[in-house]
């Protein structure tokens, strides 16, 4: 296996950054193919409730799904918990971080805060504020957010649900996580998109 000639970036030559890049490009291309991977991984993740993280995804990205959201929704929808495992105490901006090159502005917004919009169910019940999300009332994305909790996140805990299962969101990872969303011009030409 070819290896860089640098052991300091300094040091670093245009041949080996132009083979880091051939790599990193297809390390890219495998993005949903990796989140698949850690969204199977939310199967054996925090216990108490009556399902998996996982089944609770997947009821949120299969209600957006059958709601007939756009694509981003549902795979916001899908990814919204994906920081669980990772960033206990920040899970919401991990997700809107792994979202933010290929969803719009209010996508990524929503899920960014979906965790102090989502408060609003249960703060009250553990001594804390359900209202914290009157924060942001004067924002463009409140309602937004109001909704995504509403719809795809307080109410997908249910064991009954028939929920699409995971395999079934693949192609549509593909579509949104093919090519990021805010590319010049040269990043577009190497992705392949005009």
């Amino acid at each position: 296996m070819k290896k860089v000639s640098f052991t300091k970036m300094q040091d670093g030559t245009a041949e080996d950054y132009a083979y880091l890049d051939q790599l990193e490009d297809q390390y890219k291309l495998d993005l949903p193919q990796r989140l698949l991977t850690a969204l199977a991984a939310l199967e054996e993740t925090l216990s108490g409730y009556k399902i998996s993280r996982l089944e609770h995804v997947l009821q949120a990205a299969t209600r957006a799904h059958r709601a007939g959201e756009s694509d981003e929704w549902v795979a916001a929808a899908l990814l919204h918990d994906i920081g669980d495992e990772l960033a206990t105490y920040s899970h919401s901006e991990m997700a809107a971080a792994v979202l933010r090159p290929f969803v719009s502005d209010e996508v990524y917004w929503v899920i960014k805060h979906h965790g102090l919009f989502q408060m609003y169910y249960y703060a009250h019940h553990c001594g804390g504020d359900r209202n914290a999300r009157d924060q942001f009332k004067d924002h463009r994305y409140y309602d937004s957010a109001v909704k995504f909790c509403h719809e795809y996140d307080q109410n997908c805990f249910d064991p009954e649900y028939d929920s699409e299962p995971l395999a079934f969101f693949k192609p549509l990872l593909q579509r949104v996580f093919a090519v990021p969303k805010a590319l010049d011009a040269e990043q577009r030409a190497r992705y392949g998109e005009n």
